[in-house]
């Protein structure tokens, strides 16, 4: 029997920034795609891996990238209810972008996405640090969420931290507290299908590949 596919929709919240889009194309297209010249998100951008969901399954991540500036608000908030989960990054160089975090996760929670993960990213800038470990993780510990430090520049705990997400999002769907519609969730074999068009008298089918 194959496993299950998950198709699961994330967005990224954070100031402008704080390494949202350095910190996907790290995730999505391995280390190459990791810090450039910074260029800043215009609206929403997508990204797409699947990635393994144990015991008995996989979870493609539909990764939508957002703005983080003032103007582009209300396309962000647009996406809040259709996601499944909400990685929500700060920086750790800018203690601002830490402090705003409780501001994110309120607008975000208001449209009610069951899973959350922090991340506070750049964690390879030791030197330059404006926020302690500590006090983070007491953040995410009051606000209900894991917390993990990550750093795109030398792809450290990027993968645990969209792994983690993933997880969070089965357990909430396993616990009844996602509607199995919510964030693009369907659960479908994961073994590939060729499309085909339909014999004569044969009934259409929509196509899952």
């Amino acid at each position: 029997m194959s496993d299950l596919l998950f198709p699961f929709r994330v967005i990224v919240l954070g100031d402008a920034a704080v390494g949202k889009s350095s910190l996907l194309r790290c995730f999505a297209e391995g280390a190459s795609g990791g810090p450039a010249t910074p260029c800043p998100t215009v609206g929403v951008e997508f990204y797409s891996r699947t990635v393994p969901l144990p015991p008995a399954g996989r979870a493609k991540l539909q990764l939508w990238d957002t703005a983080g500036q003032e103007r582009f608000r209300s396309i962000t908030r647009s996406f809040y209810r259709s996601a499944a989960g909400v990685l929500l990054v700060f920086d750790l160089t800018n203690r601002a972008s830490f402090e705003r975090v409780p501001e994110w996760y309120r607008e975000a929670a208001g449209e009610g996405p069951p899973a959350f993960v922090l991340v506070g990213h750049k964690c390879d800038l030791a030197a330059e640090r404006a926020v302690s470990a500590e006090e983070a993780g007491q953040l995410a510990a009051t606000l209900g969420m894991a917390f993990v430090e990550t750093s795109a520049r030398s792809n450290l705990n990027v993968e645990l931290a969209f792994q983690t997400l993933a997880g969070g999002i089965q357990r909430a769907l396993g616990r009844g507290a996602l509607a199995p519609h919510r964030g693009g969730i369907r659960l479908i074999p994961s073994q590939s299908r060729r499309c085909r068009p339909p014999a004569r008298g044969e009934p259409r089918e929509r196509c899952q590949c």
